[in-house]
């Protein structure tokens, strides 16, 4: 609305100028005390639609009798202004409080009206000795209502002018709204309504020549006054787009333990990997010595479980999450329950074709105890830490009890199109060196770069997390508060487009052929990009929550 408020005001100003010069020439603008300073009613309409605008009586406001039309130069007929005396009278420096302009009994069909005019944002248009100024018909209370059908709607009754002099001649005026001073109109039954109006006056040293400069600087736009300028209306003014969703924006989430568990076992991966790359630096990993990537794998993969667990199970009770013992199973087997029906199906394949892929007896064992005697106790110690931690999620804003529907879409703000946006350009970013990876792992060369690799990896990390916040914030700009589940899949999407590459290597770039290659290939590869997406999707969250959680901070949230 801010940006549409911009241009509505832009386009009035592009008139103002000149109209300004032209009626400056009928009149000085000098009063003496007890003159009437002229004041003309313009135009109203939606707010949304700059050029559907109607004559300002055309709606029951007060009027003057007799009214009386200003005669229009020829653009202000072009720019659609239709002047005529306003509803207000008011003197050179003649102050008035809460005087009543009329009283007016609306009819069932003016409230409807003057209801369907709030609920679209109509606004209305005067000039008070040739300066213009704004304002709404009234305001909707919608908070908390989830039901459009429960909102209340109120007309402004009061205004407030303040109006700036220098000696004999008008400078500014200001105009807001007394919040008091409200009818209901909500309902389809006769209102009455007494229309009323206070004057101030205020001396500055402004001099006449400078009056319009404040009109003129585009900077300064905002200064203009609209008729809703109190506290209240000014800050549901402000609350645009990210803005108006802060009482949805730290709502939690669906599936809250399955979300802290992938979090969980993402963090642990991230663990995993820059162990491994440390490893790989200091030369642990020499050509033809591919048992210790692969043994290195195992046991940090054990050790780190702890790191897991207190993740997953701090986080699920940050958001007030009670069964933490169900979290820490869905934790434990987030990675290890895939992993473990892909293994025993591919080394069933194995054995079939008796291959020395297959893993003997004994070393599954060991396998198995390494994960029964110090990955599912260390996963456990860290849950319990992690719930003992006390640790609670400071939101920057109070989130209201009734979610705010979200509006209709389009279909490319949709979860698959912007998950597709979302893992195309980290990819993009990787792709080359994921060929020379492949060609390790799944041929017979050698991959001796780690250092390049560890910086294609942090490379990966930023892209991710740059894009995954753009996308976040492109998202609440649309008003959809439901960003946590989306941020996670958005960052995690890059390992989709690795498994995708998957086929194409399979095809193009490799001599592979036969069920057993074939299912080892796509069987291990879907493991391997099912870890990257749980990594990388816990990596756009974090940076996601920490850029929401920034922005949120900047407004006044009450």
């Amino acid at each position: 609305m801010e940006r549409m408020r911009t241009c509505l005001v832009a386009v009035a100003l592009a008139s103002l100028c000149c109209v300004a010069h032209v009626r400056s020439s009928a009149s000085d603008h000098r009063y003496k005390a007890g003159d009437e300073v002229p004041l003309y009613a313009n135009k109203v309409g939606p707010f949304g639609n700059p050029s559907e605008t109607y004559r300002y009586f055309d709606f029951p406001f007060c009027s003057s009798v007799p009214l009386k039309e200003k005669k229009e130069a020829f653009g202000e007929v072009l720019n659609g202004d239709r002047l005529v005396s306003g509803p207000y009278r008011i003197d050179f420096l003649s102050e008035k409080d809460a005087e009543i302009a009329c009283k007016r009994k609306l009819s069932k069909e003016e409230v409807a009206r003057f209801r369907t005019a709030i609920s679209q944002d109509y606004y209305f248009q005067m000039y008070f000795d040739d300066l213009p100024f704004w304002g709404f018909f009234g305001k909707v209370d919608n908070v908390g209502k989830a039901d459009p059908r429960d909102c209340k709607y109120y007309l402004y009754k009061h205004l407030v002018f303040e109006i700036f002099y220098n000696k004999d001649r008008v400078i500014e005026i200001n105009v807001r709204i007394d919040p008091r001073a409200v009818v209901d109109v909500t309902g389809d039954e006769p209102v009455d309504v007494d229309f009323m109006y206070t004057v101030k006056w205020k001396e500055i040293d402004v001099p006449f020549e400078k009056r319009l400069d404040k009109y003129k600087s585009s900077s300064s736009l905002r200064q203009i006054q609209w008729y809703a300028h109190d506290e209240e209306s000014a800050d549901q003014e402000e609350e645009t787009g990210w803005k108006s969703i802060h009482g949805d924006v730290f709502r939690y989430p669906k599936h809250k333990s399955l979300f802290a568990a992938a979090i969980g076992c993402g963090t642990q991966l991230f663990s995993i990997t820059i162990f491994i790359f440390i490893l790989a630096v200091v030369g642990v990993f020499y050509p033809y010595n591919r048992g210790a990537l692969l043994t290195a794998l195992v046991v940090i993969y054990a050790l780190t479980s702890g790191i897991a667990g207190y993740t997953a199970a701090s986080f699920y009770c940050q958001l007030e999450g009670t069964n933490w013992v169900r979290n820490l199973l869905l934790t434990g087997s987030l990675l290890c329950g895939p992993l473990f029906v892909t293994f025993c199906f591919l080394n069933t394949v194995a054995v079939a074709y008796k291959v020395t892929a297959a893993l003997p007896f004994g070393t599954i064992v060991v396998i198995f105890l390494i994960w029964a005697l110090f990955s599912t106790p260390l996963l456990v110690l860290g849950g319990i830490a992690g719930k003992d931690s006390k640790a609670e999620f400071q939101a920057p804003c109070r989130t209201t009890k009734c979610p705010r529907d979200i509006p209709p879409l389009p279909w490319y703000r949709k979860t698959l199109h912007q998950m597709a946006m979302a893992g195309l350009l980290p990819f993009s970013a990787i792709y080359i060196e994921i060929y020379y990876l492949f060609a390790s792992v799944w041929g017979h060369r050698i991959y001796t770069t780690y250092v390049i690799l560890f910086i294609v990896f942090i490379i990966l990390l930023i892209i991710t997390a740059f894009i995954t916040v753009a996308l976040t914030y492109f998202q609440l700009a649309a008003e959809d508060h439901g960003w946590w589940w989306r941020s996670f899949l958005c960052g995690g999407s890059t390992g989709l487009f690795m498994y995708a590459y998957c086929f194409y290597f399979y095809s193009a770039q490799s001599d592979m052929s036969g069920l057993m290659q074939t299912s080892f290939f796509f069987g291990y590869m879907a493991c391997i990009c099912y870890g990257f997406f749980l990594m990388l999707g816990a990596i756009g969250f974090c940076a996601s929550l920490f850029f929401v959680c920034h922005i949120y901070r900047s407004i006044k949230c009450e």
